[in-house]
This record gives structure tokens, sequence and C-alpha cells, in this order.
């Protein structure tokens, strides 16, 4: 496992999180990729990825 491998599985993790909440649209795109529709707050989500990564909720 890589430093890339976490933050990869956190990333998609969380824009899937965001779309159950009904604040975006996502699809996957395949392996590497996904499609978002919506508005995402940078602050926000880069805390709650850290917080992924760190082991919280």
């Amino acid at each position: 496992m890589t430093l890339d491998d976490p933050v990869r599985d956190a990333i998609p993790a969380e824009l899937r999180r965001r779309a159950e909440a009904g604040d975006l649209r996502v699809s996957d795109e395949g392996e590497a990729a996904v499609r978002v529709k919506g508005r995402i707050a940078l602050d926000e989500f880069v805390m709650a990825v850290i917080g992924a990564l760190a082991g919280g909720p």
C-alpha cells in the first residue's frame, strides 16, 4: 500500500457520501474516474477527506 491508496479511496467515498445526502450527483466512470455534478465547498471537502485519512467518522 502506498500513500496514494488511502487518498484515492477517501476522495470518492466522501463524494458518494455527499451524493447520498443530496448535495451532489456522482456517477462512476470506470475504475479511476467519477463524474460529479454540483457544488463542492473545498474547505469542508478537504477537512472531511483529511478526517477520513486520520480515522475520523
